[in-house]
């Protein structure tokens, strides 16, 4: 397991140790640094013509590029030059004119050639940040120093293979953006702030699905550990391919204590590279760290530079959207939406394009968003579907938000209409008139129905002049027994007061 062996922590469900742990904590600055392996959504590789669809029959997407075949020269897919360049505009960063592709050489099996191609001392993108939000409720600026265009690794497979292994090339050559940031973070949580933060971003920018269970999206940790105040940064490790937010929390706070631990038995940390296993909730040595040097990069010769004009740049920059931290406060100005209700709306690009063309059309921004928010966000999640692939368009959403805004049909009604809506689609007024679900808001016949009920009730009529108000639930249960369900709540609350008090 490492320097020592430690059994597995209990410190996050047991109160007393919780107390113990946190107070261990406390006498020590742990310093966190991530990189984020984002997959870029281009039809093709990033030095091939090969497809990158993911779930494909193994090696079914590799071409003689890929393979590494002789003689064999890469072209730079330009598409991924474009999103990394959107990333670089997103986080405020320097997108530099002239970037360089590098060889960084190691050997393994899912990497046919014997090299990686990446970017070094002259990465696509530098010194950018992001604002989290921190459970104070204040906020915090991450650094970001870098994210450079590498291609991604074939994949390894063990499960089917009795004592050996299996390699599958169609992820080989699949363009990456790796994001890293300096050691600026301060605990687990900041660490799944932010990476949830970059997450939905290049999800936001289109650059990326960023599905974290087919490998899309993926976060090495760099952990160390130094007494409180001190300016010398601790030894670290890394912890590898980290693909879900609770993982990362957990794998952190793991390693915090394990270094801890280390540090306090009078032993040193070993620079390594480690990884997490969520069985066991710990994390294991797998390699002593590689530096730099040992990597022994080089310009890669058969890749000129990346230049990039200022008319390019310009041309890119102007095709931005309104980027998320902005469109949240103009919900919040705009529309008097919270800001926790925005950040969902704006989740996703389609989702913020959604809500906006519904808004428009419906006239009524605090419903859609109400109604977005407490059902077709929750039955899409439930359902696993992208809101692209919502059975309800923004044009029948907004349809059915006109008819409870006008009053045609109360707010439960709505909620028949969502669903005949969701499971047959259809006319908004003719499931309205099909299912018997219009609203009685006539004041004439509601008036005549309030005077009958009232009648038949004389006592709880008497508590309520004499002050009693909860009893107006009470009225209104009755009103819709009465009318099936039908009657405006709101014309029905107006009545009854009215006729009950002058």
């Amino acid at each position: 397991m490492g320097d020592i062996a430690l059994p597995r922590f209990a410190f996050r469900y047991n109160k007393f140790l919780t107390k113990t742990v946190t107070s261990r904590f406390m006498a020590y600055d742990i310093v966190i640094g991530l990189e984020i392996h984002v997959q870029l959504n281009t039809q093709s590789k990033l030095f091939s013509t090969s497809p990158t669809k993911f779930g494909a029959d193994p090696n079914t997407q590799a071409n003689i590029i890929d393979l590494a075949m002789p003689g064999v020269l890469p072209v730079l897919n330009k598409e991924a030059v474009k999103k990394a360049v959107i990333f670089g505009f997103a986080i405020n960063a320097t997108v530099a004119k002239k970037s360089v592709f590098d060889r960084k050489n190691y050997f393994y099996p899912d990497s046919p050639k014997g090299y990686q191609i990446s970017q070094l001392e002259y990465p696509i993108v530098k010194n950018g940040s992001i604002d989290i939000d921190l459970e104070s409720g204040s906020t915090k600026s991450i650094y970001i120093e870098r994210a450079h265009l590498e291609e991604d690794a074939g994949k390894s497979l063990h499960e089917d293979f009795a004592g050996m292994s299996g390699i599958d090339l169609n992820r080989a050559g699949t363009p990456l953006i790796e994001i890293v940031t300096g050691p600026v973070m301060n605990n687990a949580k900041e660490a799944v702030a932010y990476m949830k933060k970059i997450h939905a971003l290049v999800r936001y920018l289109g650059i990326s699905d960023a599905n974290m269970q087919e490998g899309s999206f993926r976060c090495d940790a760099n952990v160390s550990i130094k007494p409180q105040g001190s300016e010398r940064l601790g030894t670290r490790t890394e912890i590898k391919n980290l693909n879900s937010f609770r993982f990362i929390e957990m794998a952190i706070n793991y390693e915090v204590e394990r270094q801890i631990d280390i540090v306090e038995s009078g032993k040193a940390v070993v620079q390594e590279t480690r990884l997490y296993d969520p069985e066991n909730d710990e994390t294991r040595s797998m390699r002593s760290k590689e530096e730099a040097n040992d990597y022994r990069y080089f310009p890669d010769p058969d890749l000129a530079p990346v230049i990039l004009t200022d008319e390019y740049l310009d041309n890119v920059c102007a095709q931005m959207p309104e980027l998320q931290d902005i469109k949240i406060k103009r919900y919040q100005q705009e529309f008097k939406i919270k800001k926790a209700d925005a950040l969902l709306l704006v989740e996703t690009f389609e989702t913020a394009s959604y809500f906006e063309a519904a808004v428009k059309a419906s006239d009524d921004s605090k419903i859609t968003a109400n109604w977005m928010i407490s059902d077709l966000l929750p039955t899409l999640r439930e359902k696993n579907l992208d809101i692209r692939r919502s059975p309800i368009d923004s044009e029948a959403f907004s349809a059915l938000i006109k008819r409870i805004k006008d009053g045609t049909i109360s707010g439960k009604a709505g909620k028949t209409v969502f669903s005949v809506l969701w499971e047959e689609g259809g006319d908004i007024d003719d499931i309205i008139k099909t299912k018997g679900l219009v609203q009685i808001s006539d004041v004439g016949e509601l008036s005549a129905i309030v005077d009958e009920m009232l009648a038949s009730n004389p006592d709880q009529a008497e508590d309520f002049k004499k002050g009693n108000q909860k009893i107006m639930a009470f009225f209104v249960g009755k009103m819709m027994k009465k009318t099936q369900g039908k009657a405006n709540p709101k014309m029905v609350n107006e009545l009854i007061r009215k006729k009950l008090l002058g």
